[in-house]
């Protein structure tokens, strides 16, 4: 039996007021109560974001315009009160002032919102389709969305995942249509910069069919990508048929451009892995709670680790970025002394209460799955393709066995699958690097392609406090473990007002310490809570902060070496 479309109509008629008008007309509700749920967060961004915190003004009516009673009984749950079989419809207001993929914004320009901060849901009706009609305040207006289109302004979607799935963006924006891989796309840009937009498309169709290639085609009839441009805003979020990216509006030159084709690229890679290729605890999202996987170092660090690695195979940078790109993630881990407590397991369970709320002692406690994810799946395809496979050669199987029938894998499978297809033991590299906090040992798997990972020169670096300032201040942002600063009992947010007696501000800082030797013992002299005090802090040697990856010497390279590296990245 077909289900009667539940139907929203979304309105921002004074935009300026960065209002969402939100109107649900449902056309028959038989039961006594309807619990109306609005999600905490959204897929593809594992934080609860508590979105019922912006919604304001909740109303309910019966087809008479008479109000039902209503009470909220938790933060995100509205329990209203059904006397009889009727019609329903629900209002609400969504404040949207947060530019973000993951939320909403609207202003006198443009309206962009994530379904998952706008739409309410009632437990066990999320399979039913949904139709949405968007009222525009302005007959220039375009509306934007990977939704099929049904009729004037109006979209459907077959089931809530869909709906939650699609965001939209409407407005006065550019679109741009192109075709790759033999499926149309397009290109949607909102806000103002120095993007050539014929050379992203250009761009973007060699990293879509690049990454087809890899899967056998792609698994959909039409993709969005939705751009919004901002003063210095960078982030994306991934959704089955469409992505959602924000980036500096003047970043489209040079290395800047290069790194926005890296984020495209990530996003894009999404289509198949964590969209479609799911771990067990994604088969079915729990909108109002988190949906813990010890996987997300492989739903995002492999992505990471391609999103470098494909715009590289589409020709669109050359070995060298594609080596400065690596140095600079192995830089970032190594860094972090966090590394050494915090396990990747670990922070893919954690990433709800970790990653996205860091502290200044994060630094010290925990590791990135984004970053430490990428490096091991770097470390997994250079052992494969030492054995004879690679990385490659898991996505076709992960796409028939899970992207394709719609079943989640769980750890074991994955981690079985990978080692099946290398044919290699892998549970010593799981329990180090996947289980374990060892240090990775880069050189070990690089040395097969006549590569290395050398300390950059410290040069005319001051010596080591242990000390991250805050920009442009004297002020403490991180302390490191182990460390001087951490031995001189300093704190986060500790003013430094003198060292060994002279006054210190953010221009002459470094000035101060080059004036020393490691080993000297230096006053400082600091701010804390408004009351002043003195401590004793010993310099050490400057901190290796930058690694570089590079080739061995050319006379030094072996035949093998030569072909491992050019059936990696290609021919130079």
């Amino acid at each position: 039996m077909d289900l009667a479309p539940w139907r929203y109509t979304v309105a921002c008629p004074q935009p300026e007021n960065h209002l969402l008008h939100i109107r649900l007309e449902i056309p028959t509700w038989e039961m006594p109560v309807l619990n109306f749920h609005l999600p905490t967060w959204t897929p593809g961004s594992y934080l609860i974001r508590e979105y019922a915190r912006h919604l304001r003004d909740f109303e309910v009516t019966d087809s008479d315009s008479t109000a039902l009673i209503w009470q909220k009984t938790a933060k995100n749950i509205w329990r209203i009160a059904v006397p009889e079989p009727m019609a329903l419809c629900v209002t609400y207001r969504i404040f949207a002032n947060e530019l973000s993929v993951r939320t909403n914004h609207v202003d006198r320009t443009h309206a962009y919102f994530n379904g998952a901060a706008v739409f309410g849901y009632a437990p066990g009706h999320e399979k039913r389709p949904f139709v949405v009609k968007m009222v525009v305040p302005d007959p220039d207006w375009q509306v934007a969305t990977p939704l099929p289109c049904i009729g004037p302004n109006t979209y459907r979607a077959q089931r809530y995942d869909e709906l939650v799935d699609s965001p939209f963006e409407v407005g006065q924006h550019q679109q741009y249509e192109f075709t790759a891989a033999g499926k149309p796309h397009r290109w949607v840009v909102w806000g103002t910069g120095n993007l050539d937009l014929p050379q992203l498309v250009t761009d973007t169709v060699k990293i879509v069919e690049t990454t087809a290639q890899l899967f056998g085609g792609v698994p959909y009839d039409c993709y969005w990508f939705l751009l919004s441009l901002s003063a210095n805003g960078y982030g994306g979020l991934e959704h089955d048929c469409a992505c959602s990216l924000i980036y500096k509006r003047f970043g489209f030159q040079g290395e800047s451009y290069r790194r926005f084709l890296n984020l495209v690229a990530h996003e894009f890679f999404h289509v198949w892995n964590v969209r479609r290729i799911r771990p067990k605890a994604f088969e079915r999202y729990d909108y109002d709670r988190e949906d813990y996987t010890h996987a997300l170092w492989f739903a995002e660090g492999a992505t990471s680790y391609y999103d470098q690695l494909l715009p590289l195979r589409a020709g669109l940078y050359d070995r060298a970025f594609f080596w400065q790109l690596l140095g600079e993630s192995i830089s970032r881990l190594q860094t972090t002394p966090g590394r050494q407590h915090h396990s990747l397991w670990d922070a893919s369970l954690e990433a709800w209460i970790k990653l996205y709320r860091p502290d200044a002692e994060s630094v010290n406690a925990q590791v990135s799955y984004y970053l430490k994810g990428e490096l091991v799946c770097l470390l997994l395809d250079l052992a494969m393709r030492a054995a004879g496979h690679s990385l490659d050669e898991v996505w076709p199987w992960l796409w028939q066995t899970y992207g394709q029938t719609g079943v989640g894998y769980t750890d074991a499978e994955l981690l079985a699958g990978m080692e099946a297809i290398a044919g290699l033991d892998l549970s010593h590299f799981w329990e180090k690097y996947l289980y374990g906090t060892a240090e990775l040992d880069y050189n070990r798997y690089l040395e097969p392609f006549g590569l290395q990972v050398v300390a950059a020169d410290t040069g005319d670096r001051p010596p080591d406090t242990g000390l991250i300032l805050h920009s442009g201040k004297t002020t403490v942002r991180q302390v490191l473990a182990d460390s001087p600063a951490r031995r001189a009992g300093l704190d986060p947010e500790d003013e430094i007002l003198a060292l060994d007696g002279f006054q210190v501000d953010s221009s002459t800082w470094e000035e101060h310490l080059k004036r020393h030797e490691a080993g000297v013992t230096l006053e400082v002299t600091y701010f804390r809570d408004r009351r002043l005090y003195q401590t004793a802090l010993t310099l050490a040697a400057p901190r290796k902060e930058r690694y570089v990856v590079m080739s061995v010497p050319p006379e030094q390279q072996t035949p093998q070496q030569k072909q491992l590296l050019e059936a990696w990245l290609g021919s130079v």
